[in-house]
């Protein structure tokens, strides 16, 4: 659940400061309530003269209130139903597939990794790039991810040419592929290997370039280093079995920061919680002898 329109909220510190006014004022401003005999209190309030509102009564438009200001705040939950936009903030995937990854288990969680990203980003752009010793592009950006699923699936240790692990490579061939994106990502599926000072400068030209270059990270291989990469990167760094930072991050549309299109991807619940702020109202209305 978020709120829509989260500011509303200061109304409830106001709210609560009346409320404190009230409660030290005491019933009808000054108690009569409590001195008066209970004949002439009668006739005072069929008089209209002294109110009969003493007790939890008084707070009840604060709470009506209250509810009020919660409910102009728009709690929202997610639509299952919301519109998928095309973007054109595209999404590289790079997977690591030196010998370091694919002679062992590795592999399986590199595969696994990148097949769930595509899972999460709906109406972007994807496009694939395989590394070890030098880079290669398998696919552009495409807007139709689950047609990576099957080139990833059948990747194997007879997969790549060559031996080594240049991720600065990929990133230099992300960045070609990212060329004019105004909001692009790349993802490493990576252990570690080959992150030295040439990725480093590399990871800092696509970052100044408005590239965010995240990282998924896999263990089970001999190479398996990860600890230099948070200060690396300008994106999040998370393991290939908790992918969630990563993939919240990618899955942040940059359709989100308009109110019109956040509005269609969540459903508005302040209008119900409106209604409810009827009641203690009502209450105070209620027809009396």
């Amino acid at each position: 659940m978020i709120l829509l329109r989260p500011l509303w909220l200061i109304l409830l510190p106001l709210v609560l400061a009346l409320a404190i006014v009230l409660w030290r004022r005491g019933p009808d401003s000054g108690g009569w309530q409590s001195v008066l005999p209970p004949q002439m209190r009668a006739g005072l309030v069929a008089l209209g003269w002294l109110g009969k509102g003493d007790g939890v009564a008084r707070f009840l438009p604060l709470a009506g209130a209250t509810v009020l200001a919660l409910a102009l705040a728009g709690p929202a939950i997610p639509r299952p139903d919301a519109p998928v936009f095309a973007q054109s903030d595209a999404v590289v995937i790079a997977i690591d597939m030196s010998p370091s990854v694919t002679q062992g288990t590795a592999l399986a969680d590199a595969q696994a990794a990148a097949a769930g990203l595509l899972g999460q980003l709906a109406g972007r752009p994807v496009g694939l790039i395989l590394y070890a010793g030098e880079a290669y592009a398998v696919a552009a950006p495409t807007s139709d991810p689950a047609t990576l699923e099957s080139q990833i699936s059948v990747l194997d240790a007879e997969t790549m040419p060559d031996t080594g692990s240049r991720p600065a490579a990929a990133m230099a061939l992300a960045g070609q592929m990212l060329a004019g994106s105004s909001r692009a990502d790349l993802v490493l599926v990576t252990d570690g290997g080959g992150m030295d000072k040439t990725a480093e400068v590399e990871a800092q030209r696509l970052a100044s370039a408005g590239v965010r270059v995240s990282a998924l990270t896999i263990t089970g291989s001999p190479a398996t280093d990860v600890s230099t990469l948070p200060g690396m990167l300008n994106g999040a760094v998370a393991p290939a079995s908790a992918p969630g930072p990563v993939q919240r991050a990618l899955a942040a549309s940059g359709l989100d920061p308009d109110p019109a299109m956040i509005a269609l991807q969540y459903r508005d619940l302040g209008p119900w919680l409106a209604a409810l702020a009827l009641l203690p109202l009502a209450m105070r209305f209620r027809r009396q002898a």
